[in-house]
């Protein structure tokens, strides 16, 4: 079969293809005939390279996988031979008390496909039988693709971290990432008020369309004042953020009296400086989150299923142009998701 394989970090040269077996699935495993897998920031991370974080390479990269089931290992169940499933991004022990809670990123071995094993950029997948959900009715397989990582980190975000309640006011950050479509979509069916940040009017009038009750263009407007005029100098009650270092000072500067922070990333980099004077007179909360359980993820799919929730695809590619695809990923522009067929 054919994969993508990334042997050493660099730009989109380093994606090259290679001839691999076609893996067979062990006890309680099964595999995957891949359709499409979704591109991310942390496909980026792992090509790139990170200073400080060792990745397994050779990896074949991609987490965000929807397929057909192709075969079954010994002794695995609630899937069936012809089944079109996505698969869930995170891979955990299973067995210790974080991931019986459901806590599966606070498990010791918790790692994500494509990060720290290999991932969806290959024709066929062996994955865990409680890995894979049914692939919601009425989505093609990109659109599948599109789903897990970023939907599955927005709920646990704003859902399970900073616990959004119907009323709030809440700013979200960088409206055509993928984490922010989610978000933008998530905020408002919890019931809350949504403004977003772009980069162009246009990605400003997509936040709109997508729910957010204002858009703030953050190379033409100060977003601090906008917030303050939105909220009646009260501040918003919660911030989501994936960008960093450029908008985490003034993200809590946005914040009112108890407000929460929430991030599951910094693209813009991650040594973050503030007053912390802003932290105890205020009385505010910064909260780290990454994706989250299959609990979740089951309800984020039942959510798009519905048609509560939909996934926003940018462009689709096919494998053979994966190095293209990363370009235009890491030319940030992208609104909503970057997809590959296999």
């Amino acid at each position: 079969m054919r994969a993508v394989v990334i042997r050493e970090h660099g730009g989109p040269e380093v994606l090259r293809f290679e001839e691999r077996p076609v893996p067979d699935p062990g006890p309680r495993e099964l595999r995957i005939r891949v359709r499409a897998v979704g591109l991310n920031h942390l496909d980026l991370w792992v090509r790139n390279g990170i200073a400080g974080h060792s990745f397994p390479l050779p990896i074949v990269p991609g987490c965000d996988v929807a397929g057909v089931v192709e075969r079954l290992g010994p002794g695995a169940s609630g899937v069936a031979v012809g089944d079109e499933v996505v698969v869930a991004p995170g891979v955990s022990c299973g067995r210790c008390s974080a991931c019986r809670a459901g806590e599966n990123a606070l498990c010791r071995t918790h790692g994500i496909l494509g990060e720290s094993r290999d991932g969806g950029c290959q024709e066929y997948l062996v994955v865990g039988d409680d890995g894979c959900f049914p692939k919601p009715p009425g989505l093609d397989f990109a659109e599948a693709a599109a789903v897990p990582l970023t939907f599955l980190t927005a709920w646990h975000m704003l859902k399970s971290r900073a616990q959004v309640q119907p009323g709030e006011r809440v700013v979200v950050h960088a409206a055509g990432s993928g984490v922010s479509v989610a978000a933008i979509q998530i905020a408002t069916l919890l019931g809350a008020r949504v403004l977003t940040t772009a980069g162009s009017d246009e990605k400003c009038a997509r936040g709109l369309a997508l729910g957010a009750e204002e858009a703030v263009n953050y190379r033409a407007a100060d977003f601090t004042a906008e917030v303050r005029r939105w909220t009646g100098g009260r501040g918003a009650d919660v911030v989501v953020d994936h960008v960093g270092a450029d908008t985490f000072e003034r993200s809590l500067r946005c914040l009112a009296r108890g407000g929460r922070y929430v991030t599951c990333g910094a693209t813009s980099g991650h040594e973050l400086k503030t007053d912390f004077r802003l932290l105890f007179f205020k009385s505010l909360s910064i909260l780290g989150s990454t994706m989250g359980g299959g609990h979740e993820l089951a309800t984020v799919l039942s959510l798009v299923a519905s048609g509560r929730l939909r996934p926003v695809v940018d462009r689709v590619f096919p494998l053979e142009e994966i190095a293209a695809a990363h370009r235009h990923l890491e030319a940030r522009e992208a609104f909503g998701k970057v997809v590959l067929t296999v």
